[in-house]
């Protein structure tokens, strides 16, 4: 039997909340429907934050009022303090995430607050999240690299996974936002947290910008990470990173894990066409290669079929 690597897909709220155009309530269900329908075994929803400083969640509400849930899924939902708990509470998320940054600089700068003070905001949303039997999930910006401070110390990113882990957080997902990163930084990175957290609580978030991503999760892979974030046809990106290419693309990543023995459960054909699908949606050619490959082919294949009869 293979060896199962879970895949958390991004896509609705990591990448579209990045996207300068409109995406309306209807399109963000289908997208987030079809992907489960896909196989995806987890599909972030939406994201309970400002619509000031973040207009492309403002319906998160409307969202997962309107999408239909598939069994055994699960559809966490983004949040930043108390406020957002109960936003998402409402909306019967089973499953937040709160985020934390390696970087002092980031931290200021994304969230106006310091570290310390953003995982103090945190306690009473653990708390509360414990109380309703909700699962809380960690997000760590910055471990390989900041866009303000460079490379960040190993010992810093441990620390805030492990306050988040000690916090509660059943697994903390590790974050390359600028994707900077290569194979033997992300081996060293995944390496340290695991010396303070059970490997199995940790997940790789690798941005693609320098095309490292790829690479960076078969390198987490050989150090026992079995959890990966990536966003379908690679929507997504960080505002505060020059030329940054977005969130590894799932197409890339399931094609990968499938060519090496992995199990996913996840239809490479659905999600293939689900990419098209939504960048079709968003006027833009898909951000995955496999995607962009597997759309050539099945082109050449039906010419060829035509021309023969």
């Amino acid at each position: 039997m293979s060896e199962r690597i879970v895949i958390v897909e991004v896509g609705p709220r990591d990448g579209l909340q990045n996207e300068k155009q409109s995406v309306d309530v209807e399109t963000k269900v289908a997208l987030i429907e079809r992907l489960a329908a896909a196989g995806c075994p987890v599909v972030e929803a939406g994201a309970f934050v400002s619509p000031k400083w973040t207009p492309q969640m403002a319906a998160s509400d409307q969202v997962m009022a309107r999408m239909k849930r598939r069994a055994g899924a699960s559809y966490p939902a983004l949040v930043p303090n108390m406020k957002g708990y109960e936003g998402a509470r409402a909306a019967r998320a089973d499953t937040i995430a709160v985020f934390a940054a390696a970087s002092e600089t980031f931290s200021q700068r994304n969230i106006n607050c310091s570290i310390a003070e953003s995982l103090e905001r945190f306690r009473p949303v653990m708390e509360a999240a414990r109380a309703d039997g909700i699962r809380v999930r960690g997000y760590v910006s910055c471990v390989l690299g900041c866009p303000y401070e460079g490379k960040v110390p190993l010992a810093a990113v441990v620390k805030v996974a492990k306050a988040l882990y000690d916090m509660g957080c059943y697994e903390i997902s590790l974050g390359d936002t600028i994707g900077v990163g290569t194979a033997g930084e992300a081996r060293a990175m995944i390496r340290a947290v695991a010396g303070e957290i059970p490997v199995a609580a940790l997940a790789g978030h690798y941005h693609d910008t320098y095309g490292q991503a790829l690479a960076n999760i078969w390198a987490s892979i050989e150090e026992g990470a079995r959890v990966f974030d990536s966003s379908v046809s690679g929507l997504g990106g960080c505002p505060y990173a020059p030329g940054a290419a977005g969130n590894v693309a799932t197409e890339d990543v399931a094609y990968m894990l499938a060519g090496s023995g992995f199990e996913t459960g996840i239809d490479l054909d659905a999600l293939v066409e689900t990419s098209l699908w939504i960048s079709r949606a968003l006027g833009r050619a898909p951000g995955s290669k496999v995607a962009r490959a597997l759309a050539a082919k099945c082109a050449r294949d039906d010419a060829t079929e035509r021309s023969a009869s």
